[in-house]
């Protein structure tokens, strides 16, 4: 446990380096955005291109580990969605507290860390569980909280969806990775070395960028957060352990990383849409801060266990 938690230390202390830098206003929210935006559409993307190029979508595309992950975070939404209802709060507000409970932190935190603790091995899965994620749980946020509003259904909402599938950068990195080794397409060397290099600021790109976005994160409504983040940090990977162990037949390293993934802190990305919809942002701002703040020892604990599979 000791080794493993010294091992994911220097991840959490770049988050810490970029959270002093926020606070102290050496780095303004602005240059946070702008950092941000570098990480997000250049860096992460080429080394997710980069990644992606190197596998095929049969190596990586496993429908018993994509089960296994989809109907434990499912549960684990749903709990989190009627525990809002019985607050009496609306749909809307219900949809986001939802994404807090499932929707970690997998592109920023997520990929840079697991594919160095847990080895080269843990692209694909990683990816299955982003593509998850964005695909279906980042599409059903939008459903819920544009259905809610209108009252209904309506192609608007379908083509808003799509019209933001499209536009992801993730999703686009990884969908021309593939088609680049599934048509076996040589990666010249200069570009090769191009994306390993742009690809190398992604991991202290992004750890530093979340740390200096936590600094303007506020923490109210702590006790609705503390059980968000509970529901993040724990009864998501419990719920994933369960799935992938037990109910699905999922190989035990891949369950591992899916496990770990499904540990990590509230997604950034849940604040985005938060405040792009005027739905509950300082409740999801709290979330993020408390959970990444547990996940320095929630997700050594986690990780520790894993690497025992």
């Amino acid at each position: 446990m000791l080794d493993i938690f010294l091992q994911t230390l220097p991840f959490f202390m770049i988050i810490a380096l970029g959270y002093g830098s926020g606070v102290t206003k050496f780095f303004s929210e602005e240059a946070t955005a702008y950092l941000t935006k570098f990480v997000f559409y250049f860096a992460l993307s080429a080394m997710l291109f980069r990644f992606s190029a190197n596998l095929s979508l049969g190596a990586i595309l496993d429908w018993q580990f994509v089960m296994a992950y989809l109907s434990a975070t499912t549960v684990v939404y749903l709990v989190a969605v009627r525990a809002a209802r019985r607050r009496f709060v609306p749909m809307t507000e219900a949809a986001v507290e939802g994404q807090c409970a499932v929707i970690g932190n997998v592109g920023f935190l997520g990929i840079p860390m697991l594919v160095l603790l847990l080895g080269e091995g843990a692209v694909g899965p990683v990816m299955m569980v982003l593509a998850v994620d964005l695909i279906v749980f980042g599409s059903l946020i939008v459903i819920l909280i544009t259905g809610s509003r209108d009252g209904r259904m309506s192609p608007k909402i379908l083509w808003t969806v799509a019209v933001g599938l499209i536009k992801n950068p993730m999703i686009v990195s990884i969908s021309l990775g593939l088609i680049v080794s599934a048509n076996d397409v040589p990666i010249p060397g200069p570009v090769n070395d191009f994306l390993s290099l742009l690809g190398a600021a992604a991991t202290p790109g992004a750890l530093f960028a979340i740390g200096a976005s936590l600094a303007s994160k506020s923490a109210e409504r702590i006790a609705i957060a503390g059980w968000l983040s509970f529901c993040k940090l724990v009864l998501h990977p419990a719920a994933v352990a369960v799935a992938a162990l037990f109910v699905f037949d999922v190989d035990p390293y891949a369950a591992g990383v899916m496990i770990a993934a499904a540990a990590l802190p509230v997604a950034g990305n849940v604040y985005i849409l938060a405040q792009h919809y005027g739905v509950a942002p300082t409740r999801v701002s709290a979330s993020i801060l408390l959970s990444t703040l547990a996940s320095v020892v929630t997700v050594s604990l986690v990780i520790a266990w894993v690497t025992t599979f």
